[in-house]
């Protein structure tokens, strides 16, 4: 009999619901997760062509109450109940002039978007959680919470809190059996990054790669990969841990 691990079929009868999975590094969490054999369900504001096509989509705005609510009632009756969280949504404009020049308006959209999200909807779906067997959150952080870069400062201070919380998370749950663990992306290629490093002078993939030690701009597959690990039960005792996914950029 063989031991070798079949990864086609490790998440079969698991339900997940991505946020901010109809694109780049979310709709490669969303693939990778149907891949194992769980149902899924993606949010975001709009469908895009990189949605995984085998994933329920759900339009909704992670930074009103009223869509974090939609999402989850929504994402729960779809699925028949909730075993997966992966709190994948955020973002944030960059301002070149340094964080001094970072709008107050910017501060509290990012905070919203970066942490408030992840919060409300993880509250609005702990009941769901609490009645899987097998229930698993994963926070999608960034490296720039530990960091500190001015044109991101209010991204990386609202990542920096996500990763606190989350911690402090996983201690609360894990009684429950739920378990809470973070994955903070280096620099990963995606249309939107793709896109900055095209219009911003000093922040092309040369330029980045000079700071990664294992010489490369991370793929989408790299995070996902991660993230299937942390919601199987090859993951079972894994609870309360940031996981850096950077080619080794923030162990200099």
């Amino acid at each position: 009999m063989s031991n070798k691990l079949d990864l086609s079929k490790e998440l079969i009868g698991r339900r997940a619901l991505v946020t901010g999975g109809s694109r780049g590094i979310g709709a490669a969490i969303a693939q990778r997760l149907l891949d194992a054999g769980a149902k899924v369900v993606v949010a975001a504001r709009t469908p895009d062509n990189d949605a995984p096509a085998a994933a329920t989509f759900i339009a909704g705005d992670v930074t009103a109450s009223e869509g974090v609510e939609a999402i989850a009632t929504k994402a729960i009756a779809a699925l028949g109940g909730l075993d997966i969280l992966v709190n994948n949504a955020g973002g944030g404009r960059a301002f070149l002039g340094g964080s001094w020049t970072i709008p107050d308006k910017e501060w509290h959209d990012s905070f919203a978007l970066n942490l408030f999200a992840a919060i409300r909807l993880t509250n609005a779906v702990l009941p769901a959680l609490r009645a899987s067997k097998a229930a698993a959150v994963v926070n999608i952080s960034s490296a720039a919470a530990t960091m500190p870069f001015g044109p991101f400062a209010h991204y990386g201070a609202a990542k920096a809190a996500l990763n606190y919380y989350s911690r402090t998370l996983a201690v609360e749950l894990a009684p429950s059996g739920i378990r809470v663990n973070v994955v903070s992306p280096g620099v990963i290629s995606t249309p939107g990054s793709d896109e900055f490093a095209k219009t911003t002078p000093g922040f092309s993939p040369g330029d980045w790669v000079r700071n990664i030690p294992l010489g490369r701009i991370g793929a989408t597959e790299d995070i996902a990969e991660v993230v299937a690990l942390l919601v199987s039960d090859r993951g079972k005792f894994l609870t309360g841990v940031n996981y850096p996914v950077d080619g080794g950029m923030t162990a200099r």
